[in-house]
């Protein structure tokens, strides 16, 4: 019995809830990869629909088939990156389980990258002879133009449609950029691009975005917010985590809401000091923590009975911050250290890292 030939292409799909796309996305690959050799690989975050176990079911009756199963980990681009450091193919490729990308171009990405035309293939619905088509929504329309133009302001070199989820690129070159990845968020083209320290040659294929099958959508505004926090951590060379980055502007924004609730409780309204001063307390803690729930710990988000459990644990470490702001500010102003107001913004700083090393422990810990 003859041995399959070794795969070229790698194709590597990041999964969630997307268990009704599986078959229709293999019979495609099998169509539009045609006489090459080729592997897929669902890359599944636990998806209450039983996604990996329809991956799994496939993958028994076909070898090119496989999945992996993640627990306590979520995360599109981290998804992509377990994807393809499992594979050995020479090359990988990223689609969108949910069927709105164009399998049939995938031939034209690999011919480019093994030609030595390109570096880097990325299916784009913004170069000549490609459309977003029906596949966008209004709001998700806003979010990829806007973050494109966010993008090719620091990319290295321009590209049409750095929003794609869609592209391929050899394995050895994604093997060298992945520990400088930093591999969070939902767009891991921008971080491929913006990690390789030179420009890189890309090729972008032209497609027409597909109307969603099944599943739903998991983009939304809070993507823009992630891209600026990616270019932000590229710009600082990643000292600080963009993780705590995110923690601290939702820490400004508490801010903002607690001296918004104290002048209407107080400023404007008949409500005493102390009574408005710990509603708006209570109120901006309950804010950031659905912000971060939302936003820093999008990967690790907290829902239904975890979801209040956590607001209480929020409630306990915010609490235990306040009180170490004010003891340590206290400390400083006394013993002569500071004046009041280098005092007070190193009580804010440490209640900041306070909170932060614990919420990520206790409140949104990995499982």
């Amino acid at each position: 019995m003859t041995e399959p030939a070794p795969p070229r292409l790698a194709v590597v799909i990041p999964c969630y809830n997307e268990a009704a796309n599986v078959a229709p996305m293999v019979a495609r690959l099998d169509a539009a990869l045609a006489g090459i050799p080729w592997e897929a690989i669902f890359v599944d975050d636990d998806s209450p629909d039983g996604t990996a176990a329809r991956a799994k079911a496939i993958a028994a009756q076909d070898t090119r088939i496989r999945c992996i199963r993640r627990i306590g980990r979520r995360g599109l681009a981290s998804a992509c990156v377990e994807g393809i450091l499992s594979t050995a193919a020479p090359y990988v490729a990223v689609i969108d389980g949910d069927l709105q990308h164009d399998e049939t171009i995938l031939p034209r990405m690999l011919a480019a990258l093994e030609s030595g035309e390109a570096e880097i293939a990325v299916g784009s619905r913004n170069v000549e002879g490609g459309t977003k088509g029906e596949g966008l929504s209004p709001i998700r329309r806003m979010v990829s133009d806007g973050g494109a133009a966010l993008a090719n302001a620091a990319l290295p070199v321009k590209v049409a449609d750095p929003m794609s989820g869609y592209f391929a690129l050899p394995r050895a070159l994604f093997d060298e950029l992945a520990p400088r990845l930093t591999a969070t968020g939902f767009k891991i083209l921008l971080d491929v691009l913006l990690s390789a320290g030179r420009p890189l040659r890309v090729a972008e294929i032209p497609y027409t975005f597909r109307a969603r099958e099944a599943g739903e959508s998991k983009l939304d505004a809070t993507v823009l917010l992630e891209f600026g926090g990616l270019l932000a951590d590229k710009a600082m060379g990643g000292i600080v985590p963009l993780r705590f980055m995110a923690f601290a502007l939702v820490g400004g924004i508490g801010v903002l809401v607690h001296l918004m609730v104290l002048g209407l409780l107080h400023g404007i309204g008949p409500v005493g000091f102390w009574p408005a001063q710990w509603a708006a307390t209570l109120v901006a803690m309950t804010a950031n923590f659905l912000l971060n729930n939302r936003i820093t710990y999008r990967d690790r988000r907290l829902r239904g009975p975890r979801l209040l459990r956590g607001l209480v644990l929020f409630y306990v470490v915010c609490g235990i911050g306040a009180v170490a702001n004010v003891g340590i500010a206290g400390l400083l102003l006394r013993d002569g250290v500071a004046g009041w107001g280098v005092a007070g913004a190193a009580g804010a700083m440490l209640t900041v890292v306070w909170n932060y090393a614990v919420s990520s422990t206790l409140v949104w810990r990995a499982r």
